[in-house]
């Protein structure tokens, strides 16, 4: 453990170095990328400098309680920094852990309305507003991409993008199909209905991750439909993009500006495609930086809400919430603080 430490320490420090160099300073994309990397590494290497401190302590501590007049006391402060060392050394453990390189990432989510039509659609809708409720309540900031709504409500498909401070770390687990029971509007007889959204979260892909030729994608511009204000329906400005080699097609018109949706259509597809190259790469990679929670594909049932019962459970790990009509505010962080732990269980299980 101490070898790792220390040369993430060297490391830190020879970032730190690099980018005081006026070449560095000078390349913006060159100092991003270092920033990011040290960021990564920042949380274990403070946690050293932690240890450091006590291992420290604990030899002076030692050294004291030779003392008759000061071995009460030191033998105080060494009970005291004995725990802290165990302490340490578990959230050390946990910081070592193999880091997902996505972790920082901005994320681009999809949700669509699945299995049970208009009340699919609807609770579609609930799902969007509840993680964006969530993103306020983070600090993050929220951008619509992409919507199709529905004919009752909610949408048959809606794409946004979250950005901010280690957005994906906390959302990559949302993946999935999200199954709700409740009464919907329209019944008259009070039966509760099952219906489904399925989520996708993808980790933004950025300049450096992923290039996109062109030369392999297909621009169609068409005038856009549905809800939008006058200038949206009038104009052709809609764009739809199809990645050839691939057949993955995507479309946005949220915008009067037909540059400004190609750009919007341009990023969905970027990442899209560096989901796709992320998930060939863990085939190749085998198991070791996969999230042991789920298998983060659409169609995996991962959740339940229940209104009748204000209730939400996780299937993945077995975590039941009594407390749904909070959840769909946006409080979302008991949910997701079990699923990072257990993660981090099955990983330091060796799962």
């Amino acid at each position: 453990m101490i070898e790792r430490l220390q040369k993430i320490e060297d490391k830190y420090l020879e970032l730190e170095h690099e980018l005081e160099k006026p070449e560095t300073i000078s390349n913006i994309k060159r100092t991003l990328e270092i920033t990011k990397e040290q960021a990564s590494l920042r949380d274990a290497y403070e946690a050293y400098q932690s240890y450091k401190k006590v291992i420290k302590g604990i030899e002076d501590a030692k050294e004291m309680s030779k003392d008759p007049e000061l071995g009460e006391m030191a033998h105080e402060e060494l009970v005291t920094l004995e725990e802290e060392k165990k302490k340490l050394e578990s959230d050390i453990e946990i910081l070592l852990l193999p880091k997902d390189p996505n972790d920082g990432k901005n994320v681009i989510v999809e949700i669509r309305g699945a299995a049970g039509g208009d009340e699919g659609n609807i609770f579609a809708g609930d799902l969007y507003r509840m993680y964006v409720k969530y993103a306020e309540k983070e600090g993050w900031k929220v951008e619509e991409l992409e919507s199709v709504e529905g004919a009752a409500g909610g949408y048959a498909q809606v794409s946004f993008m979250i950005k901010g401070e280690n957005v994906y770390s906390k959302l990559k687990y949302e993946s999935g199909a999200h199954r709700v029971q409740r009464v919907p509007e329209t019944e008259t007889a009070g039966r509760v209905h099952t219906s489904t959204a399925t989520v996708l979260v993808m980790p933004e892909a950025e300049e450096f991750d992923f290039e996109l030729d062109m030369n392999e994608v297909r621009i169609d511009i068409t005038r856009s439909s549905g809800c939008g204000g006058q200038g949206v329906n009038t104009t052709d400005s809609a764009v739809r993009l199809t990645h050839i080699p691939t057949g993955i097609v995507v479309y946005s018109q949220t915008e009067r500006s037909q540059i400004k949706n190609k750009e919007k259509a341009i990023k969905i597809l970027t990442t899209r495609l560096y989901d796709l190259k992320n998930q060939e790469r863990e085939k190749e990679l085998g198991n070791e930086r996969r999230s042991k929670i789920g298998t983060g594909d659409r169609s995996e049932k991962i959740r339940t809400y229940n209104y009748p019962q204000n209730r939400v459970t996780d299937h993945r790990i077995g975590f039941t919430i009594n407390t749904l009509d909070r959840v769909m505010e946006g409080d979302l962080d008991k949910i997701i603080e079990a699923l990072i732990a257990e993660d981090q269980a099955r990983k330091l299980r060796g799962e």
